[in-house]
């Protein structure tokens, strides 16, 4: 295929793809409520609008270099091998372009509109995902997610800075509660996909250390984000509805851990990694609601 014909068949919905949408909706929930968590009033308007807008399109900057890096190893796989690089529907030119051209605004949107301190962690975060965990962490040891969760658990930490131009105990909590989950969420697809990371040679752990011991270490992790999720209730950040819905949500997540662990579902890693993404998304929905509707008025 010619590069003129791959130009030809480039559309807006490639690069769409490339930003990884569905990640990036999900780091914006996070942002969000680390906005509206940062006041007990409305969070401004302009911060809303610019402070989101400026996450996604750093976020799909990252997310689109992530796509150029790993275009070769892509094309091995199932899951990847129609992602717009890997077929050659856009060229590494257009896709530098685009990556660069995202980037910039979005940095630049977050410095200018929101503060200079959400622009350089956004900053800091795309460096650590486009650069430190795609081209070296994710090839070079099995603690990859380990290490380079701490870039993806950042979001949360994006709003709260955004509206208060501070970082504080609050919104490094909400990070801790993401670096903690992100191992168990990957790990789970990791076993799901192990052959064909193997078929790449990328050390993931369970292509590494073996399916029963990444097992045992989603369950030992899951223990620990469930103890990390109470955290916001201990410090008196949240109230009783809020920790009731993490106690119910992280015995739901440890169900799928033991049932990968002990049962016989060949399925259950992949359920389990459904389940990830929902447990995060109704954890975050219940922090919000009880912050807004059970605010605390008291410190544990």
């Amino acid at each position: 295929m010619t590069e003129v014909s791959v130009q030809e068949h480039a559309s807006w919905r490639d690069f769409l793809e490339m930003c990884k949408p569905r990640v990036v909706l999900l780091m914006l929930l996070c942002t969000l409520v680390g906005m509206f968590l940062a006041t007990s009033d409305m969070v401004p308007w302009d911060i809303l609008i610019y402070g989101n807008l400026g996450v996604a399109l750093v976020a799909g900057s990252a997310a689109a270099l992530n796509h150029m890096v790993d275009a070769t190893i892509d094309a091995k796989m199932a899951r990847t091998q129609h992602r717009p690089l890997a077929q050659g529907r856009v060229t590494n030119l257009q896709g530098a372009i685009f990556v660069g051209a995202t980037g910039i605004l979005g940095i630049a949107i977050l410095a200018i509109m929101v503060n200079p301190l959400t622009a350089w962690l956004n900053l800091a975060s795309w460096f650590g995902y486009g650069v430190v965990y795609t081209i070296y962490l994710k090839r070079a040891t099995p603690q990859n997610i380990v290490i380079g969760g701490l870039f993806g658990a950042a979001p949360p930490l994006f709003g709260w800075t955004a509206v208060t131009g501070s970082i504080d105990g609050g919104g490094l909590i909400l990070v801790l509660i993401i670096f903690a989950w992100t191992p168990p969420h990957f790990w789970a697809l990791a076993i799901d996909r192990m052959e064909e990371y193997r078929q790449v040679d990328i050390p993931m752990l369970p292509v590494t250390h073996g399916e029963h011991y990444t097992k045992v270490h989603i369950l030992l992790y899951t223990i620990i984000m469930i103890i990390t999720t109470v955290l916001p209730y201990l410090i008196g950040m949240s109230n009783l509805l809020y920790l009731l819905s993490a106690l119910a949500l992280g015995a739901g997540f440890l169900y799928w851990s033991l049932a990968m662990l002990y049962g016989k579902n060949e399925r259950a890693p992949i359920e389990t990694f459904r389940y990830s993404i929902i447990y995060l998304i109704a954890l975050f929905l219940a922090l919000l609601l009880d912050h807004y509707f059970f605010p605390v008025t008291y410190i544990v």
